[in-house]
């Protein structure tokens, strides 16, 4: 991405209170009282696919700076019975560049059998609904 800095990408992923302009596939959560923020070890419910929202909590935060990467990372756990547990990992990586660009990645892995079946669907709903989430992030950057 040309033209816009790791600093400004940064702040539109961790403000969960700007993501209804940018991604609407979430239902996020904060406890009463708890910031829209993310934040270093917050606590916080992450829903997304249609699953119900799970507990959630940062494990890595990293806020980007000069030649040091920005890094989030949340992991996502529920119940859901002994044979439906889900565990879902996230984690991105926002870096400026040489040449005025900034490079994201993003990995999420969804484990359990609910999540299997999502696996299996044509057209890759998580594939789709990731790139959503990556472009509503360049979209509201750039405005």
């Amino acid at each position: 991405m040309r033209g816009r800095t790791a600093a400004g990408l940064w702040r539109f992923l961790v403000d969960t209170s700007t993501g209804e302009g940018h991604y609407d596939n979430a239902d996020i959560g904060f406890p009463v009282g708890g910031s829209p923020v993310l934040a270093d070890d917050a606590a916080f419910s992450f829903g997304t696919f249609g699953f119900p929202p799970p507990a959630a909590h940062v494990v890595e935060f990293q806020e980007p700076g000069e030649r040091v990467p920005g890094r989030l990372s949340w992991t996502a756990r529920q119940g859901g019975g002994p044979d439906e547990p889900l565990d879902v990992p996230h984690a991105w990586l926002v870096e400026d560049l040489p040449g005025g660009r900034t490079r994201v990645l993003t990995q999420e892995s969804r484990c359990g059998k609910p999540a299997a079946a999502l696996a299996d669907e044509r057209p890759a709903p998580m594939l789709n609904g990731h790139r959503a989430w990556f472009d509503g992030l360049v979209d509201a950057a750039r405005r």
